[in-house]
Protein backbone atom coordinates (compact mmCIF):
# COMPACT_ATOMS: atom_id res chain seq x y z
CA UNK A 1 0.00 0.00 0.00
CA UNK A 2 1.18 3.25 -0.58
CA UNK A 3 0.33 5.98 1.82
CA UNK A 4 1.19 9.81 0.92
CA UNK A 5 0.86 12.47 4.22
CA UNK A 6 0.68 15.81 4.25
CA UNK A 7 1.76 16.90 7.35
CA UNK A 8 3.25 20.69 9.40
CA UNK A 9 6.74 18.75 10.28
CA UNK A 10 8.15 15.26 10.27
CA UNK A 11 12.14 16.03 10.48
CA UNK A 12 11.26 19.14 13.18
CA UNK A 13 10.02 18.57 16.37
CA UNK A 14 10.43 21.44 17.61
CA UNK A 15 7.31 22.86 19.69
CA UNK A 16 5.52 20.35 17.61
CA UNK A 17 5.03 16.75 19.69
CA UNK A 18 2.61 15.14 16.31
CA UNK A 19 5.87 14.71 14.79
CA UNK A 20 6.65 12.48 17.47
CA UNK A 21 3.85 10.06 16.65
CA UNK A 22 4.46 10.37 12.87
CA UNK A 23 7.73 8.83 12.76
CA UNK A 24 6.75 6.01 14.60
CA UNK A 25 3.61 5.44 12.43
CA UNK A 26 5.81 5.87 9.66
CA UNK A 27 8.17 3.49 10.69
CA UNK A 28 5.58 1.01 11.33
CA UNK A 29 4.19 1.35 7.73
CA UNK A 30 7.62 0.86 6.51
CA UNK A 31 8.19 -2.41 8.68
CA UNK A 32 5.06 -3.52 7.67
CA UNK A 33 6.03 -3.48 3.79
CA UNK A 34 4.09 -0.20 2.51
CA UNK A 35 5.44 2.77 1.12
CA UNK A 36 5.48 5.97 2.78
CA UNK A 37 5.83 9.77 1.63
CA UNK A 38 5.79 12.72 3.61
CA UNK A 39 4.45 16.32 2.05
CA UNK A 40 6.16 19.16 4.92
CA UNK A 41 6.71 22.66 3.61
CA UNK A 42 10.74 23.96 4.02
CA UNK A 43 9.71 27.16 5.55
CA UNK A 44 7.12 25.23 8.20
CA UNK A 45 6.94 27.25 11.64
CA UNK A 46 8.60 24.36 13.69
CA UNK A 47 11.42 23.76 11.01
CA UNK A 48 12.29 27.48 11.22
CA UNK A 49 12.61 27.71 14.70
CA UNK A 50 14.61 24.47 15.30
CA UNK A 51 17.05 25.73 12.87
CA UNK A 52 16.89 29.80 15.05
CA UNK A 53 17.08 27.61 18.02
CA UNK A 54 20.52 26.08 16.96
CA UNK A 55 19.25 23.00 15.43
CA UNK A 56 20.50 22.31 12.02
CA UNK A 57 21.93 19.02 13.25
CA UNK A 58 18.99 17.38 14.78
CA UNK A 59 17.21 18.17 11.86
CA UNK A 60 19.68 16.30 9.84
CA UNK A 61 19.86 13.80 12.85
CA UNK A 62 15.78 12.97 12.10
CA UNK A 63 16.24 12.40 8.76
CA UNK A 64 17.69 9.03 9.36
CA UNK A 65 15.26 7.94 12.07
CA UNK A 66 13.03 6.27 10.09
CA UNK A 67 15.04 4.37 7.13
CA UNK A 68 12.70 4.55 3.97
CA UNK A 69 10.29 6.89 4.37
CA UNK A 70 10.32 9.68 1.56
CA UNK A 71 10.72 12.83 2.77
CA UNK A 72 9.53 15.69 0.23
CA UNK A 73 10.19 19.71 1.36
CA UNK A 74 8.13 22.26 -0.64
CA UNK A 75 7.83 25.99 -1.28
CA UNK A 76 4.61 27.88 -0.92
CA UNK A 77 2.84 27.56 -4.29
CA UNK A 78 5.07 25.36 -5.35
CA UNK A 79 3.48 21.65 -4.23
CA UNK A 80 1.61 19.76 -7.68
CA UNK A 81 -0.83 17.96 -5.64
CA UNK A 82 -2.00 15.90 -8.12
CA UNK A 83 1.54 14.57 -8.36
CA UNK A 84 2.02 14.19 -4.94
CA UNK A 85 -0.98 11.63 -4.24
CA UNK A 86 -0.64 9.85 -7.76
CA UNK A 87 -0.89 6.14 -7.04
CA UNK A 88 -1.60 6.53 -3.28
CA UNK A 89 -4.38 4.00 -1.67
CA UNK A 90 -4.42 6.36 1.22
CA UNK A 91 -3.28 9.74 2.06
CA UNK A 92 -3.34 11.16 5.25
CA UNK A 93 -4.01 15.33 5.91
CA UNK A 94 -3.12 16.91 8.99
CA UNK A 95 -5.07 19.83 10.83
CA UNK A 96 -1.90 22.21 11.05
CA UNK A 97 -1.92 22.56 7.26
CA UNK A 98 -3.22 26.11 5.77
CA UNK A 99 -7.15 25.61 4.85
CA UNK A 100 -5.81 26.55 1.14
CA UNK A 101 -3.73 22.74 1.59
CA UNK A 102 -6.82 20.89 2.74
CA UNK A 103 -9.28 21.97 0.60
CA UNK A 104 -7.27 21.39 -2.46
CA UNK A 105 -6.23 17.16 -1.15
CA UNK A 106 -9.99 17.78 -0.95
CA UNK A 107 -10.72 18.23 -4.42
CA UNK A 108 -8.12 16.19 -5.81
CA UNK A 109 -10.50 13.08 -4.00
CA UNK A 110 -13.38 13.62 -6.15
CA UNK A 111 -13.09 10.96 -8.80
CA UNK A 112 -9.90 9.47 -7.09
CA UNK A 113 -9.44 6.28 -6.24
CA UNK A 114 -7.32 6.92 -2.40
CA UNK A 115 -8.69 7.35 0.54
CA UNK A 116 -8.65 10.21 2.13
CA UNK A 117 -8.28 11.11 6.21
CA UNK A 118 -8.31 14.55 7.89
CA UNK A 119 -6.12 14.12 11.18
CA UNK A 120 -6.65 16.47 14.01
CA UNK A 121 -4.45 16.43 16.96
CA UNK A 122 -5.15 19.66 18.91
CA UNK A 123 -7.66 21.80 20.67
CA UNK A 124 -8.96 24.20 18.26
CA UNK A 125 -11.98 22.49 17.66
CA UNK A 126 -13.74 23.41 21.12
CA UNK A 127 -11.13 26.62 21.48
CA UNK A 128 -10.98 28.03 18.28
CA UNK A 129 -14.06 26.45 16.03
CA UNK A 130 -14.08 28.95 13.57
CA UNK A 131 -10.13 28.00 12.39
CA UNK A 132 -11.92 24.33 11.75
CA UNK A 133 -14.84 26.03 10.20
CA UNK A 134 -12.61 27.47 7.35
CA UNK A 135 -11.46 23.60 6.31
CA UNK A 136 -13.16 22.12 3.62
CA UNK A 137 -13.42 18.52 4.54
CA UNK A 138 -16.57 17.48 3.13
CA UNK A 139 -14.64 15.10 0.57
CA UNK A 140 -12.55 13.58 2.69
CA UNK A 141 -14.08 10.12 2.94
CA UNK A 142 -12.96 10.29 7.32
CA UNK A 143 -11.65 11.99 9.82
CA UNK A 144 -9.34 10.87 12.69
CA UNK A 145 -9.11 12.76 16.03
CA UNK A 146 -6.77 11.82 18.98
CA UNK A 147 -9.58 11.27 22.20
CA UNK A 148 -13.01 9.90 22.26
CA UNK A 149 -14.24 13.28 23.62
CA UNK A 150 -12.89 15.11 20.28
CA UNK A 151 -14.98 12.92 18.28
CA UNK A 152 -17.84 13.57 19.83
CA UNK A 153 -17.20 17.37 19.37
CA UNK A 154 -16.98 16.77 15.61
CA UNK A 155 -20.12 14.31 15.87
CA UNK A 156 -22.01 16.80 17.07
CA UNK A 157 -20.72 19.95 14.92
CA UNK A 158 -21.50 17.72 11.72
CA UNK A 159 -17.71 17.54 10.72
CA UNK A 160 -16.55 14.70 8.30
CA UNK A 161 -18.53 11.75 6.86
CA UNK A 162 -16.83 9.35 9.21
CA UNK A 163 -14.87 10.20 12.84
CA UNK A 164 -12.32 7.55 14.04
CA UNK A 165 -10.78 8.01 17.13
CA UNK A 166 -7.00 7.77 16.53
CA UNK A 167 -4.72 8.05 19.53
CA UNK A 168 -1.37 9.15 19.93
CA UNK A 169 1.34 6.58 20.99
CA UNK A 170 4.53 5.59 21.84
CA UNK A 171 6.91 4.92 19.40
CA UNK A 172 8.22 1.64 20.97
CA UNK A 173 11.45 2.00 18.79
CA UNK A 174 13.14 4.49 20.07
CA UNK A 175 11.07 4.85 23.57
CA UNK A 176 12.03 1.99 25.34
CA UNK A 177 13.80 1.97 29.14
CA UNK A 178 17.45 2.22 29.24
CA UNK A 179 18.17 0.86 32.57
CA UNK A 180 22.58 1.26 32.08
CA UNK A 181 22.88 4.96 32.12
CA UNK A 182 23.63 6.27 35.61
CA UNK A 183 20.48 8.75 37.23
CA UNK A 184 21.81 12.07 37.34
CA UNK A 185 18.94 13.98 38.98
CA UNK A 186 15.65 13.74 40.90
CA UNK A 187 13.73 14.74 38.16
CA UNK A 188 13.36 15.58 34.58
CA UNK A 189 10.26 17.63 32.81
CA UNK A 190 9.71 17.62 29.22
CA UNK A 191 7.18 19.75 27.62
CA UNK A 192 6.37 23.44 26.04
CA UNK A 193 5.38 26.69 27.58
CA UNK A 194 2.45 25.89 25.83
CA UNK A 195 1.22 29.59 25.56
CA UNK A 196 0.97 29.93 29.45
CA UNK A 197 -2.27 27.25 28.94
CA UNK A 198 -0.65 25.99 32.03
CA UNK A 199 1.27 28.36 33.46
CA UNK A 200 -0.49 28.15 37.00
CA UNK A 201 -0.45 24.21 36.71
CA UNK A 202 3.18 24.46 36.11
CA UNK A 203 3.64 26.24 39.29
CA UNK A 204 1.94 24.49 41.21
CA UNK A 205 2.55 20.72 40.56
CA UNK A 206 6.18 21.27 39.31
CA UNK A 207 8.23 24.29 40.30
CA UNK A 208 7.05 24.65 43.80
CA UNK A 209 6.81 20.51 44.53
CA UNK A 210 10.35 20.66 43.63
CA UNK A 211 11.35 23.77 45.82
CA UNK A 212 9.74 22.29 48.38
CA UNK A 213 11.82 19.08 48.42
CA UNK A 214 14.80 20.68 46.87
CA UNK A 215 15.19 18.08 44.25
CA UNK A 216 17.71 18.33 41.86
CA UNK A 217 15.58 19.04 38.81
CA UNK A 218 16.14 20.00 34.89
CA UNK A 219 13.23 20.99 32.80
CA UNK A 220 13.20 20.95 29.05
CA UNK A 221 11.05 22.69 26.24
CA UNK A 222 10.68 25.77 24.00
CA UNK A 223 8.74 29.61 24.50
CA UNK A 224 9.11 29.98 28.26
CA UNK A 225 9.67 33.50 29.11
CA UNK A 226 11.93 35.38 30.50
CA UNK A 227 10.68 35.95 33.84
CA UNK A 228 9.65 31.95 33.57
CA UNK A 229 13.60 31.20 33.11
CA UNK A 230 14.34 33.45 35.78
CA UNK A 231 11.97 32.23 38.22
CA UNK A 232 13.42 28.76 37.40
CA UNK A 233 17.18 29.70 38.18
CA UNK A 234 15.82 31.32 41.57
CA UNK A 235 14.17 27.88 42.40
CA UNK A 236 17.53 26.16 41.98
CA UNK A 237 16.16 24.37 38.54
CA UNK A 238 17.95 23.80 35.57
CA UNK A 239 16.62 25.34 32.19
CA UNK A 240 17.62 23.55 29.09
CA UNK A 241 16.29 24.48 26.24
CA UNK A 242 14.54 22.68 23.31
CA UNK A 243 15.76 18.77 23.46
CA UNK A 244 14.90 17.08 19.57
CA UNK A 245 12.81 14.25 20.75
CA UNK A 246 14.99 11.27 19.67
CA UNK A 247 17.37 12.50 22.72
CA UNK A 248 14.60 12.07 24.85
CA UNK A 249 15.14 8.55 26.49
CA UNK A 250 18.68 9.43 27.30
CA UNK A 251 16.66 12.01 29.47
CA UNK A 252 14.31 9.69 30.95
CA UNK A 253 16.49 7.40 31.84
CA UNK A 254 18.81 9.99 33.63
CA UNK A 255 15.80 10.79 36.01
CA UNK A 256 14.50 9.15 38.70
CA UNK A 257 10.79 10.59 37.66
CA UNK A 258 8.93 12.90 35.91
CA UNK A 259 5.68 14.61 35.87
CA UNK A 260 2.59 14.98 33.88
CA UNK A 261 0.90 18.30 33.55
CA UNK A 262 -1.49 18.55 30.75
CA UNK A 263 -2.64 21.67 29.54
CA UNK A 264 -5.57 23.26 31.03
CA UNK A 265 -7.91 22.44 27.76
CA UNK A 266 -7.39 18.96 28.26
CA UNK A 267 -8.47 19.25 31.30
CA UNK A 268 -11.26 21.40 31.38
CA UNK A 269 -12.74 20.89 27.69
CA UNK A 270 -10.92 17.58 26.25
CA UNK A 271 -10.70 15.64 29.64
CA UNK A 272 -9.28 12.20 28.45
CA UNK A 273 -6.63 12.93 26.25
CA UNK A 274 -3.01 12.63 27.71
CA UNK A 275 -0.02 14.57 26.23
CA UNK A 276 2.08 12.34 24.06
CA UNK A 277 4.84 12.66 26.77
CA UNK A 278 2.70 10.39 28.92
CA UNK A 279 2.91 7.20 26.29
CA UNK A 280 6.88 8.12 25.85
CA UNK A 281 7.46 8.35 29.33
CA UNK A 282 5.78 5.10 30.63
CA UNK A 283 7.68 3.18 27.38
CA UNK A 284 10.82 4.31 28.86
CA UNK A 285 10.26 2.52 32.05
CA UNK A 286 10.70 6.12 34.45
CA UNK A 287 8.18 6.53 37.47
CA UNK A 288 4.83 8.84 36.60
CA UNK A 289 3.22 11.14 38.90
CA UNK A 290 0.03 13.29 37.31
CA UNK A 291 -1.60 16.63 37.89
CA UNK A 292 -5.15 16.31 38.04
CA UNK A 293 -5.56 14.66 34.49
CA UNK A 294 -9.26 12.35 33.94
CA UNK A 295 -8.10 9.02 32.29
CA UNK A 296 -12.17 8.59 31.00
CA UNK A 297 -11.38 6.27 28.27
CA UNK A 298 -9.69 3.69 30.75
CA UNK A 299 -6.01 4.00 28.47
CA UNK A 300 -4.22 3.10 31.41
CA UNK A 301 -4.44 0.50 34.15
CA UNK A 302 -4.47 1.80 37.60
CA UNK A 303 -1.01 1.74 39.07
CA UNK A 304 0.47 3.23 36.16
CA UNK A 305 1.43 6.06 37.43
CA UNK A 306 0.42 8.23 40.74
CA UNK A 307 -2.65 10.59 40.34
CA UNK A 308 -2.46 13.63 42.53
CA UNK A 309 -5.57 16.64 42.80
CA UNK A 310 -2.95 19.43 44.44
CA UNK A 311 0.42 20.43 45.04
CA UNK A 312 0.92 18.94 48.27
CA UNK A 313 0.11 15.94 47.05
CA UNK A 314 2.54 16.31 44.16
CA UNK A 315 5.39 16.82 46.79
CA UNK A 316 4.53 14.19 48.78
CA UNK A 317 4.27 11.35 45.99
CA UNK A 318 7.43 12.61 44.27
CA UNK A 319 9.29 12.00 48.09
CA UNK A 320 7.01 8.81 48.09
CA UNK A 321 8.75 7.67 44.87
CA UNK A 322 12.03 8.67 46.31
CA UNK A 323 12.19 6.50 49.66
CA UNK A 324 10.20 3.46 48.45
CA UNK A 325 12.05 1.74 45.51
CA UNK A 326 9.65 -1.24 45.37
CA UNK A 327 7.09 1.30 44.66
CA UNK A 328 8.53 2.89 41.87
CA UNK A 329 9.55 -0.57 40.06
CA UNK A 330 5.75 -1.38 40.38
CA UNK A 331 4.67 1.64 38.83
CA UNK A 332 7.21 1.44 35.84
CA UNK A 333 6.40 -2.25 35.30
CA UNK A 334 2.60 -0.99 34.95
CA UNK A 335 3.03 1.22 33.23
CA UNK A 336 5.49 -0.99 30.40
CA UNK A 337 3.15 -3.39 30.25
CA UNK A 338 -0.12 -1.04 29.16
CA UNK A 339 2.16 0.34 26.68
CA UNK A 340 3.42 -2.65 25.30
CA UNK A 341 -0.32 -4.57 25.39
CA UNK A 342 -1.90 -1.16 23.67
CA UNK A 343 -0.31 1.49 22.95
CA UNK A 344 2.58 1.74 20.57
CA UNK A 345 2.75 3.03 17.23
CA UNK A 346 2.47 -0.93 16.05
CA UNK A 347 -0.89 -0.93 17.61
CA UNK A 348 -1.88 2.39 15.70
CA UNK A 349 -1.00 1.25 12.35
CA UNK A 350 -2.58 -1.86 13.04
CA UNK A 351 -6.20 0.12 13.63
CA UNK A 352 -5.36 2.83 11.02
CA UNK A 353 -5.26 -0.24 8.44
CA UNK A 354 -8.42 -1.34 9.64
CA UNK A 355 -10.14 2.26 9.44
CA UNK A 356 -8.97 2.20 5.59
CA UNK A 357 -10.00 -1.31 5.28
CA UNK A 358 -13.41 0.47 6.61
CA UNK A 359 -13.76 2.76 4.43
CA UNK A 360 -12.82 1.20 1.09
CA UNK A 361 -15.77 -0.95 1.69
CA UNK A 362 -18.19 1.88 2.10
CA UNK A 363 -19.38 3.93 -1.18
CA UNK A 364 -20.66 7.24 0.05
CA UNK A 365 -20.99 7.10 4.01
CA UNK A 366 -23.82 9.58 5.19
CA UNK A 367 -23.13 12.72 7.04
CA UNK A 368 -24.70 10.63 10.48
CA UNK A 369 -22.39 7.88 10.07
CA UNK A 370 -19.82 7.47 12.52
CA UNK A 371 -17.50 4.78 13.65
CA UNK A 372 -14.90 3.94 16.47
CA UNK A 373 -12.42 1.45 15.85
CA UNK A 374 -11.36 0.71 19.86
CA UNK A 375 -7.32 0.57 20.62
Amino acid sequence: MKLVLFYQSFTSCWNHGNAHFLRGVARELIGAGHHVSVYEPADGWSRMNALEDGGAHALQDALHLVPGVTVHSYRAGGLDIERAVDGADAVIVHEWNPPELVAAVGRQRRGARFTLLFHDTHHRAVTAPHELEQFGIEDYDGVLVFGEVLREVYRRRGWGRSVFTWHEAADATLFRPLPNLPKERDLVWIGNWGDGERADELDEFLIEPVSQLGLSARIHGVRYPQRVCEQLAARGIEYSGWLPNHCVPDAFARARFTVHVPRRPYVETLPGIPTIRMFEALACGIPLVCSPWRDVEGLFPPGSYIPVETGTEMAAALSLILRDADLAEDIVHTGLRAIRARHTCAHRVAELLAIITVLQGVAKPSNDETRVLAS
